[in-house]
């Protein structure tokens, strides 16, 4: 995308850049003018402390040895270099002496400091020897071509009306305004051409990030789940929210994914039942029955509804724990007590298929969750190995623990039946409706541990499925209790 001026300054980064670079430039010009403005006031009283010390001088001497001591005083400190100013005239404004060869109409005529910076010309600067000016001289416009300075000064008069000036040139307070104005333009240009090439180059990479989070959010809304967010590793803001957005692109594509197994699942394993209550329901009508024949055809059409309700249910439970919601409220549930209640309530069904079903736990063991969750996720945990190591052993043998370390608790289930030797299987074991046993003999959805693993998740645990040589060892682990 070609970079525009309009383009940048729809940015915000582009605008907040411009607001505190006039706000910059604002304060830096009149904290300039300022410092110029108080250090002018600053020479310009020296000055006029300069021209009050000289006065007094002139005053002593005057006083010490009269008019012509006076005279030779003004005369000596003419010839000194400097940039004070001195002046005797008549009363009517003829200059006798001093280093001033004329001046500005009317700046003898008053007594006292001169309103505001009068013209001058210094002897040397103009085209004629030293002499007396007369008034019309003084008085008169200074020529193209002649030098003339800028000054101010203290005029007086003595008893027999000779005139006294005493001054002090401005060339140094005006050379150092002129510096400093300088120095202020050329440091504002800078200032301002570096704002200009910074905020070009940030607001176009700007741009250019967001250009590019454009396009991969185009692509993600064309279907490319897959598609992610770009991350440059600065770590900046733009980085951050990628990388939200990143993780919450990666957690629609795994519910999608989920959603997608589901439906196929769904209707892989629930055709199955839902023929044989069809063709249940087909022969009880086809057939000449009587009363017992039609009762017990219902019996196991109620029988074949209630395990599709009960597959229906734990979908529906799954769904909701890996969506992060449940209305139950969560307690403080002792899994010693938990697994006393699931084998005890699994016993009499092991002992029909032979299998030896232990649970040697002691002590107390206490985290925070949902009894009736924790229960259901173990009761399908220790059903499954029942079911899969009956009749796979001499002595069928499934055996509950449970232990406690670095701020978890460990439920353990073994048994030492076939188990799972292949890794991947395992993984694939904890998905919805998989069943590793092909010929399903064995009665089931597939979702046992599907839900036991949503449960894990839902209280902030894990699921895994270990190789137990022989069979397989289920482990939950839950995080222990808050104060415990």
């Amino acid at each position: 995308m070609a970079l525009r001026l309009p383009a940048i300054m729809r940015t915000t980064a582009a605008r907040l850049s411009a607001l505190y670079f006039i706000l910059f430039a604002l304060c830096a010009v009149l904290l300039v003018f300022y410092m110029t403005s108080l250090s002018a006031s600053m020479l310009n009283t020296q000055t006029m402390e300069t021209i009050n010390e000289e006065v007094q001088g002139l005053d002593s001497a005057y006083r010490r040895g009269g008019l012509p001591f006076l005279v030779r005083v003004v005369e000596q400190r003419s010839r000194q270099p400097g940039a004070n100013l001195y002046l005797i005239a008549d009363s009517n404004g003829r200059i006798l002496t001093g280093n001033v060869e004329s001046l500005e109409p009317g700046v003898l005529e008053a007594d006292g400091w001169t309103d505001q910076p009068f013209n001058y010309q210094r002897y040397g600067e103009g085209s004629g020897e030293r002499r007396a000016p007369s008034v019309s001289e003084i008085e008169a416009p200074p020529a193209a071509t002649e030098t003339r300075h800028a000054a101010i000064a203290l005029v007086s008069r003595l008893p027999n009306q000779m005139i006294v000036l005493v001054g002090r040139d401005l060339g140094e307070p005006e050379r150092f305004r002129g510096v400093v104005r300088q120095a202020l333009i050329f440091a504002l240009s800078m200032m301002a051409l570096g704002g200009l090439l910074i905020w070009f180059f940030v607001g176009r990479r700007a741009l250019k990030r967001i250009d590019r989070v454009s396009e991969a959010g185009a692509r993600i809304m064309g279907g490319d789940l897959t598609g992610r967010l770009p991350v440059t590793g600065a770590g900046d803001e733009f980085d951050r929210l990628s990388e939200n957005l990143n993780t919450m692109l990666t957690r629609i594509a795994g519910l999608n994914e989920g959603l997608k197994q589901v439906s196929d699942n769904i209707a892989h394993d629930l055709k199955t039942p839902l023929t044989r209550l069809r063709n249940r329901a087909e022969a009880a009508l086809a057939g000449d029955r009587d009363d017992a024949g039609y009762r017990e055809a219902l019996e196991a059409t109620i029988s074949e509804s209630d395990r599709l309700i009960k597959t229906f249910n734990a979908i529906l439970m799954i769904s909701r724990l890996e969506a992060g919601y449940s209305a139950e409220a969560l307690a403080k549930v002792d899994l010693a007590i938990a697994i006393h209640d699931v084998v005890e309530l699994y016993e009499p069904a092991a002992e029909e298929v032979g299998v030896s079903l232990a649970a040697p736990v002691e002590g107390s063991f206490v985290v925070d969750g949902n009894r009736e969750l924790i229960g259901q996720a173990l009761s399908n945990v220790v059903d499954n190995a029942i079911k899969y190591s009956a009749g796979s052993s001499e002595k069928p043998d499934v055996r509950v623990s449970i232990a406690a370390g670095g701020g978890e608790i460990s439920l353990k289930v073994a048994d030492n039946g076939p188990g799972i030797p292949d890794q991947d299987d395992r993984d694939r074991a904890t998905e919805r409706f998989v069943r590793l046993e092909q010929s399903r003999s064995q009665p089931g959805s597939g979702l046992g541990l599907s839900l036991a693993k949503a449960v894990m998740k839902f209280h902030g645990g894990r699921l895994e499925l270990l190789q137990g040589n022989p069979g397989l060892v289920v482990v939950m682990t839950f995080p222990s209790a808050k104060g415990e």
